[in-house]
């Protein structure tokens, strides 16, 4: 387990805060910043525009790519805006996909999307955070957004029209945040109904990301892989969705007609098409920009090849470890203690990585550990508030609602 965190106090039994800020920020400042952040580059327009305070929505188009670092990009931007503090963490919503399978946690780390501060989507979660005034980033395009794949990038798919009955019900403005050239991190995937139909059969995933599947079953790094492309996010002005509501005939904001709540989903996903046409051919003309990433690499100096997604397997877990054990004794135990993490580079390496996470000790592995203490530990589950409710919010003073001159 992981050690306590001192900017995060142990809470009662009956409540769960997998979110750790302290892993966040030592992620964020020592591996976000200084490699993933200058390979990608990222930039972050109007982010301004975002309150401070909640309830609301922040709404990204996803990038058709086999896994998703826009995603972890655009949280990492926007914590770092709010000078990390955890009070002021965006909570994001994910498909219980991502907790649940092993590979579809960034490079095998434990509960990863849920220590960042992530949490189930749910209808009823949904309603909750909002409910507690939390700031939520949800991608209304679903799975289909980023298992589109490159040929239909910057193709809005189907919006769902939960976050349309939400954010009314809530009052809960919706910034769209229109995300340019990730699309060109992973720009040779595509997908095929037929396929991913017999995967989410077979192996409950929801789509197969083609070719990034297959090389990623021969090597395990592989599914890793990413260009690096300069993401460009670029904060919308907001949406009211109870207003949009009432223009097209309804006014029961607590339980309005699917009907209607459909033609709004569809009319502010065209209405975001047009703004994300407009800021691709703004952004979006030379996604690598290549002298600028030239320009890092050299910064990098002799960790060059930590910036290189071929390292990042190695570098993160490596992190992951250090913060749970002693000091290596010399340059050769620090080397022969992570003996494991070659099987990222091996050819069919997935069967291995899991034995050696079966055999080895905790905390590294789960000998000796029961599959209820496993599942805990690797976050394997579905997590429901209704069951397992957040605690109270912590008070932060830049959060809490003006109260002058009331």
């Amino acid at each position: 387990m992981s050690k306590a965190d001192p900017h995060h106090p142990p809470h009662p039994p009956h409540t769960y805060e997998p979110f750790e800020p302290g892993y966040g920020q030592a992620v964020m400042n020592e591996l976000f910043k200084p490699f993933l952040g200058s390979y990608f580059r990222p930039v972050l327009i109007g982010g301004d525009r975002i309150p401070e305070k909640g309830p609301l929505i922040l709404a990204p188009n996803h990038s058709g790519n086999a896994f998703p670092y826009d995603g972890m990009v655009l949280d990492g931007l926007l914590w770092e805006r709010s000078g990390e503090r955890p009070e002021a963490k965006f909570r994001s919503v994910f498909e219980k996909e991502l907790a649940v399978t092993w590979w579809m946690r960034p490079f095998g780390i434990d509960n990863f999307w849920r220590r960042g501060g992530g949490i189930d989507l749910t209808f009823d979660n949904f309603d909750r955070l909002l409910a507690r005034g939390e700031r939520i980033i949800y991608y209304p395009e679903g799975v289909p957004g980023i298992g589109k794949g490159f040929f239909r990038r910057y193709q809005l798919q189907r919006f769902s029209t939960s976050y349309v009955i939400m954010a009314a019900r809530h009052e809960a403005p919706v910034y769209p945040i229109y995300i340019i050239n990730a699309e060109w991190v992973i720009p040779f995937c595509f997908t095929a109904p037929p396929v991913d139909k017999l995967v989410q059969k077979l192996l409950h995933v929801p789509f197969l990301p083609l070719p990034a599947a297959p090389l990623g079953i021969l090597f395990p790094f592989l599914w890793y892989l990413a260009l690096p492309a300069r993401m460009v996010f670029v904060v919308g002005e907001p949406i009211d969705m109870r207003e949009r509501l009432a223009a097209a005939g309804e006014t029961d904001f607590q339980n309005p007609d699917r009907t209607r709540a459909r033609h709004v989903a569809n009319a502010v996903r065209d209405d975001c098409q047009n703004e994300l046409d407009r800021y691709v051919e703004r952004y979006g003309r030379w996604p690598y920009q290549a002298r600028s990433f030239l320009r890092e690499l050299r910064k990098a100096g002799r960790h060059w090849w930590k910036m290189l997604p071929l390292g990042w397997p190695w570098i993160f877990v490596r992190h992951e470890r250090n913060r749970r054990r002693p000091r290596a004794k010399n340059w050769l135990h620090n080397l022969l203690r992570d003996w494991d993490l070659t099987f990222f580079y091996l050819p069919l390496g997935w069967p291995l990585l899991t034995l050696a996470r079966r055999f080895r000790k905790p905390p590294h592995g789960f000998r000796g550990l029961t599959r209820k203490e496993r599942n805990e530990i690797e976050g394997n589950f579905h997590w429901h508030l209704e069951k397992r409710p957040l605690p109270p919010r912590e008070k932060d003073p830049a959060l809490q609602p003006d109260t002058q001159g009331a």
